[in-house]
């Protein structure tokens, strides 16, 4: 209990509640109404007074601080990885971001802002880590956390807009509601961030350009940045406080090192602990690698350590004062021969995570085999597991594995890894896009093997967690020349990125698809990248560039004598045309789907051809042939089980009974569309069709029918984040008027 707490360290400080509350300015009565419980949540200002007044530090501190919240539900994002173990050190560094931040834990007026600058290897995550976990509770709306990558291979390097759509999305803003462009999204997050106090923490940076975007605006957040470069730009700019990272001191190294090692290993070789403190240059990443590796060996004097430092270890580069390759190379020798190969093929994954899957799919091992392998790297430091289930480089140490990977592997094995990898993540992307687009055409795969089926929510968790993964990997892909995989992926990305509307993510990927597809010669990579290149571009609003590509696509598809590819095209070209307010074209386009869909004999594609069809000619006024065609199209959908193509053509019905005059039958029509809407998962076109049941209703004069209907469509609209809850609104306003008139 957070009362008895303040009583019991008020006790052990030798103070009366009356001095507590002359050190902290808190009431008699405050201190009182604390230590006898009857405060459930104690303001976080009040928490840190009294932490200041019993002269906390560290864990104690940060024991007391959450103990103060401990009931209180957890609230916003929660995207700290975990702290460093064993954490010393920095006493110094701690204080400075305190001071920056305050220490009355009082809302600041401006979002505050710090810059740890330091060499690679040097601690500025940890640090920045370590302080965030200390003071995470003042920030009860959440923290953000994102590995910019910025001394990365330049492919690799987070790109801002994406950040901003996963922060976004992390905040509980909608995919359907992330914007586009990345100055949209940057308004947003400031909006959104406006009246929050949220801990962000931007972690290896590259300049002040990546992170300007990713700033809040208003006063309530803090915001610390690591970076290798200065951010002089965000000094003098943005009133960022500077927090340069040095070595270690000595004093501070020799701590680490006992921690590590034992105190008395030490004191008993002060010798030989001071030689393993010079050689590792007192350069934190490689003193902890150092130290993992005594510790691992208890019986071992530490003066054989040294020695082991002090002996040539090859052609190894120098970094500050000290040899960091060579104290890597010791802890990678130390590994046992498996772990060592596994250690140099991760270095060929393009980050930033990875699973015990991929990384056995890149040994080709059993995951059974290569999960303990994984154990011992993260024990040896060359690894860590930032999140459960997910381990991930330094980038120092992703440049050694790939370095040692290129001296060390035969260039034909390390081309039969990547394979494996790219196989790894295709056969389940594959999966994946098929449990979330089952309706869609099927693209064929170079695997022999497939991965096993996945539920819909199965599917959307694993495009989630690859979610950074995957355009890393595409890339990586045409990079290498292993043209089969790049179009595949990015078709398969689109069945993950379409229902969140990311056509500005999706077209650039199918840009590079194309790219890889048309140096091979692949026809089938060329017509498929051209289509969904082409349906971006129509998302995106570039609809004469959408024209001229799917007509290409479709023409590829012709000559490959590909009949479903060249009719999906058609049906995508009746799209662009109905967009482009051309429904003569569009309409000529859907018929000719439907024929080739009639000649591949393939239902499914028919079906909605059809419903094609009766659309666009909903929108040319000739309500008999909508009738006709959807018709048709929803016996197949209905026989088929397909539940989104049943919900979209009894819409098209709905409409069309509807302008006939058919009212009371298109009332009842929209609503089993949007009964089919919510069966099959798609809340958007559920809340629309609901949208268009109320009208009806209140065309029929049924007020209840209108008022429960437009009352459905806003909870879902208010749910999703569509801008399209303002029209509802406002009917469900009027209808409220005209009741009260009455």
């Amino acid at each position: 209990m957070f009362g008895r707490s303040v009583a019991e360290l008020r006790r052990e400080a030798g103070l009366t509640q009356e001095e507590l509350a002359a050190r902290t300015g808190i009431s008699v009565r405050g201190i009182r109404d604390l230590e006898a419980g009857r405060v459930a949540r104690p303001r976080v200002s009040t928490v840190r007074l009294l932490a200041d007044a019993f002269r906390l530090r560290g864990a104690g501190r940060e024991r007391f601080l959450r103990s103060a919240d401990a009931e209180a539900p957890a609230r916003g994002p929660r995207q700290l990885p975990l702290d460093i173990a064993d954490f010393s050190g920095r006493s110094g560094e701690l204080s400075r971001l305190d001071d920056v931040v305050g220490g009355s834990g009082d809302r600041p007026a401006t979002v505050v802002l710090s810059a740890v600058a330091g060499m690679a290897g040097v601690g500025k995550t940890a640090l920045a880590l370590h302080w965030a976990h200390r003071v995470r509770d003042d920030y009860p709306d959440g923290q953000l956390y994102v590995n910019l990558r910025g001394f990365d291979a330049a492919e690799s390097v987070a790109d801002p807009s994406d950040v901003l759509r996963a922060f976004l999305q992390a905040l509980d803003v909608p995919p359907g509601r992330v914007p586009g462009t990345l100055d949209e999204r940057a308004a947003l997050y400031r909006t959104v961030l406006g009246d929050k106090r949220v801990l962000v923490v931007l972690d290896n940076a590259r300049d002040e350009e990546q992170v300007r975007p990713l700033l809040p605006a208003a006063g309530g957040c803090a915001v610390v940045v690591t970076s290798r470069d200065r951010m002089a730009g965000l000094v003098a700019a943005q009133g960022a406080r500077p927090v340069m990272l040095d070595v270690l001191s000595e004093a501070e190294a020799y701590a680490l090192l006992t921690a590590r090692a034992g105190a008395a290993r030490v004191a008993a070789e002060p010798d030989a602990a001071a030689e393993i403190i010079a050689y590792t240059a007192r350069l934190p990443l490689a003193l902890t690698i150092a130290a993992a590796r005594i510790a691992t060996h208890p019986g071992f004097p530490l003066s054989t350590f040294a020695a082991e430092l002090r002996a040539p270890a090859g052609p190894l580069d120098a970094l500050a004062d000290g040899d960091v390759r060579r104290v890597f190379s010791w802890s990678y020798l130390a590994c046992s021969k498996e772990a060592r190969r596994l250690f140099r093929l991760l270095g060929l994954h393009p980050g930033p995570d990875l699973t015990v899957t991929a990384a056995a799919a890149l040994a080709d091992l059993p995951e059974a085999e290569a999960a303990p392998l994984l154990a011992e790297l993260t024990r040896l430091h060359l690894l860590a597991q930032h999140r459960p289930g997910r381990f991930a480089f330094h980038d120092l140490l992703r440049a050694y594995a790939s370095e040692l990977a290129r001296s060390a592997e035969d260039p034909g094995d390390l081309t039969a890894a990547r394979l494996r990898m790219y196989d790894h993540y295709l056969r389940h992307a594959c999966a994946a896009g098929d449990a979330l687009q089952p309706q869609w055409l099927k693209v064929p795969m170079p695997a022999a093997t497939a991965a096993p089926p996945m539920t819909q929510a199965e599917a959307t968790a694993w495009f989630t967690e690859e979610d950074r993964v995957l355009p890393g990997i595409l890339r990586d892909a045409a990079d290498t020349g292993a043209d089969a995989y790049p179009w595949r992926l990015a078709a398969y990305l689109v069945c993950f990125y379409a229902p969140g509307a990311r056509w500005s993510e999706s077209g650039p990927l199918q840009r590079l698809a194309l790219g890889s597809a048309t140096r091979s010669g692949d026809l089938l990579g060329q017509a498929t990248a051209r289509r969904l290149l082409a349906r971006a571009d129509s998302r995106t609003g570039r609809l004469a560039e959408a024209d001229e590509g799917m007509r290409t696509a479709r023409d590829l598809y012709a000559g490959l004598g590909d009949l479903l590819g060249e009719a999906q095209a058609e049906h995508n070209l009746s799209e662009i045309c109905l967009q482009s307010d051309r429904p003569a074209d569009a309409i000529g386009h859907s018929r000719r789907a439907v024929e080739l869909y009639r000649r591949a004999g393939y239902r499914a594609g028919l079906a909605r051809a059809l419903n094609a069809v009766g659309w666009v000619a909903a929108n040319m006024g000739d309500y008999d042939e909508t009738i006709v065609n959807c018709r048709e199209a929803l016996a197949i959908q209905e026989a088929g089980g397909d539940l989104n193509g049943q919900a979209a053509t009894t819409d098209s019905l709905a409409v069309a009974y509807e302008a006939r005059g058919e009212v009371a039958l298109a009332a009842t029509m929209y609503e089993r569309s949007a009964a089919l809407f919510h069966a099959s998962g798609d809340r958007f076109h559920e809340a629309e069709v609901l949208s268009h049941a109320g009208a009806a209703h209140h065309d029929l004069g049924h007020a209840d029918e209108a008022g429960r209907c437009w009352q459905e469509a806003l909870d879902i609209y208010r749910e999703i984040g569509s801008h399209a809850a303002e029209e509802v609104e406002r009917n469900l306003a009027r209808l409220r008027a005209g009741r009260s008139r009455r």
